[in-house]
């Protein structure tokens, strides 16, 4: 974990480690503080506020959460008294996911069910004990404008892309842009609910603001090529896997078989099963917001994992 400078008042801490949960979170030094996510844990997150203490010495006023997955805001209730801001959505799905259900996994007796085993394993370095989900109290839908001290911050919603509470942090007059998981650099995309068109969508409205930094939720800083890439790597996917779904191949056999070029020296290449599965949805059509049996795609992760990248033992 390590704190980057990218503007007047404005920081990334950034966590590279590959592997689940690894997000990166913001600061806004104007207005008493804004930071944009916490992390995955207690102790992450106390960890990355010991961080920010170095250049903000009193506790944020403001924390903006992204979206809902817990990797970007079961940090929340460390920064107690400050004002929670997300998208109206983020806040209706907050409790979807429970921290104790990801702790039980960990300690679970998982013999015999070898997909879920390495699931386990990667949740190692996460101590899911003592949250309390704090979900966000100042809820906007379209967009939300803050005055910091003369420094402006647009937020905007770009969602359903990743899932349906996607929110970017633009600041235009340094020429940054937290990105959430819109963007993941060099590591392969998850995505919940939503569509390729809106995930693509959602990359042109950061290229569109043309920003000189993007921080991503997962990865380390980019420019545009950050959100350029995951576009083509995304319209890559989606006609790979129309290819197959049209000879009748599972979205399992077509994630075998996609030839990923470039993409496949990413972190976490297995995690193609999920925007394969997607896109079999979507040439299904099935909604969006469909239920989706997160527990079998990572099992498939984990036997695509073994078959094409044996070395690795990330889900």
């Amino acid at each position: 974990m390590r704190l980057e400078t990218i503007g007047d008042d404005v920081y990334a801490c950034l966590q590279e480690e590959p592997g689940i949960g690894f997000s990166n979170s913001g600061l806004l030094g104007a207005g008493g503080g804004v930071v944009i996510d916490t992390f995955w844990d207690l102790p992450h997150t106390r960890e990355l506020l010991e961080h920010y203490a170095r250049v903000l010495p009193e506790p944020a006023r403001r924390v903006v959460n992204t979206h809902h997955n817990g990797d970007h805001c079961w940090g929340n209730q460390l920064l107690s008294g400050a004002e929670i801001i997300g998208h109206r959505d983020c806040a209706k799905r907050f409790m979807d996911e429970k921290p104790e259900m990801m702790q039980m996994i960990k300690s679970a007796d998982l013999s015999g069910q070898p997909a879920l085993q390495k699931f386990a394993r990667a949740l190692a370095p996460w101590d899911f004990e003592g949250i309390e989900p704090t979900p966000p109290t100042t809820l906007f839908d379209d967009r939300m404008s803050l005055e910091l001290d003369g420094m402006t911050v647009e937020l905007i919603h770009v969602g359903p892309a990743h899932t349906e509470s996607d929110v970017i942090v633009h600041l235009p007059d340094q020429r940054v842009v937290f990105a959430g998981d819109i963007v993941f650099r060099l590591c392969t995309p998850v995505g919940w609910i939503g569509t390729f068109a809106g995930w693509i969508d959602a990359l042109d409205r950061i290229l569109a603001l043309d920003p000189e930094v993007v921080v991503p939720g997962h990865g380390p800083l980019c420019g545009r090529e950050g959100p350029r890439d995951m576009k083509a790597y995304l319209q890559h996917v989606l006609e790979e896997s129309r290819h197959f779904f049209e000879r009748g191949l599972s979205a399992l056999d077509a994630a075998r078989r996609i030839d990923l070029g470039p993409y496949e020296k990413w972190h976490e290449p297995e995690r193609l099963v999920f925007s394969v599965e997607r896109a079999y949805r979507e040439f299904r059509g099935e909604p969006a917001d469909a239920p989706i049996d997160s527990a079998a795609l990572f099992r498939d992760v984990g036997l695509l994992q073994e078959e094409r990248w044996p070395v690795r033992d990330r889900v």
